[in-house]
């Protein structure tokens, strides 16, 4: 039987957790209006946020929607302020729970993590095997269950008001993504299954969390039942790799079957068993054993973003200390892989001279 945890509650609530929650949830935005607003009188009201979520009568706001478009159409959900504190309240409570027991080849979201971390464990797994099979979870967001999602949380936590608070953040982002998500009927569907609660609200920090407890049971099934140890997996993007092509095609079907039962499924199309030796994508990479060079989307979007940024300089927008930290922050990211030339052709750009008022 798996561990449970109890009387979380009052840990969850009290001011000492609600105040950390409001400075993490604060940080990098005091500048914001409603940030700034919050501040003021942010005693008074963490103290009326401790009675209602005592109370019971806590609801959380409306959310503010927009769209980024850069290669894909993303749908950005961005929860009230006062929101954004319970989520911070939220996690810094119960991912302690989980994050002892995720594997450790996982890596979105998680402190001692991120991109660079999962690239390089990638070429590492690269250099020991000779092919790779990529999943990538077909509108993993829109698609994420709701009840199955309570029940995997339901597992671990036995506080039934801290259940029912994170019950409650989730069915908040409920339709959010509706016109994201493509209608998929699995096994034993009736038509009442397309109206399943489903969709985490992209922007949340609970939603991120939540993926990775979502898809921590599709990790363990990798590992323990198919004996996978050669495996990474970033947010809903996983790579599998084995000298041995059939066993790939294999596991190909076995994590189609287990998504299936998380109603999930990933892009057939994509879910191409190759080569290492020939290079695939993964986190805005293509990676082989001996190099890793930057995907073409992410150099056209960096030099569309560089070139406005050039241009707000141009004009007296910004200063050069704005500029120079967009060159720079790019560089230390591109830095870790087959990149030299693209650097020097960035630092090699002219810059504009300021357009005097």
């Amino acid at each position: 039987m798996p561990r449970t945890y109890r009387n979380l509650w009052s840990q969850m609530v009290s001011f000492e957790n609600l105040w950390l929650a409001y400075l993490a949830a604060r940080r990098g935005k005091r500048s914001r209006p409603a940030v700034a607003a919050y501040e003021r009188t942010a005693d008074t009201r963490l103290l009326r946020l401790h009675e209602r979520l005592e109370a019971g009568t806590y609801q959380p706001g409306a959310y503010r929607t927009f769209v980024i478009q850069e290669w894909k159409r993303r749908l950005i959900s961005a929860a009230p302020f006062e929101d954004r504190i319970v989520h911070h309240a939220v996690c810094r409570l119960i991912e302690p729970i989980w994050e002892a027991r995720f594997i450790h080849d996982t890596y979105a979201c998680r402190v001692g993590k991120g991109t660079l971390a999962a690239l390089n464990r990638a070429q590492h797994f690269a250099r020991n095997n000779r092919y790779v099979l990529q999943l990538d979870v077909r509108e993993f967001f829109p698609s994420v269950d709701h009840a199955i999602l309570r029940d995997t949380l339901s597992r671990h936590l036995a506080d039934r008001r801290v259940l029912d608070l994170c019950t409650t953040i989730i069915a908040g982002g409920r339709d959010l993504l509706a016109e994201a998500y493509t209608p998929v009927l699995f096994p034993g569907d009736d038509l009442f299954a397309l109206a399943r609660p489903r969709g985490l609200p992209i922007g949340n920090l609970t939603s991120q969390f939540w993926a990775n407890v979502f898809l921590h049971p599709l990790d363990m099934f990798i590992k323990q039942a198919l004996h996978c140890h050669a495996y990474v997996r970033y947010c809903d993007d996983l790579l599998l790799f084995s000298d041995d092509k059939v066993e790939l095609h294999a596991w190909r079907d076995a994590v189609r079957e287990r998504l299936a039962a998380m109603r999930l499924t990933f892009h057939d199309r994509r879910a191409q068993v190759s080569p290492v030796a020939a290079g695939f994508p993964f986190v805005g990479w293509t990676i082989t054993p001996e190099k890793r060079r930057l995907r073409r989307r992410g150099v056209v979007s960096f030099w569309r973003r560089y070139r406005q940024r050039l241009a707000a300089y141009g004009r007296g927008e910004i200063d050069l200390a704005r500029l120079g930290a967009t060159v720079h922050g790019w560089v230390g990211h591109i830095k870790h892989g087959s990149t030299t030339g693209l650097r020097k052709a960035v630092l090699r750009t002219p810059i504009p001279k300021v357009a005097h008022a």
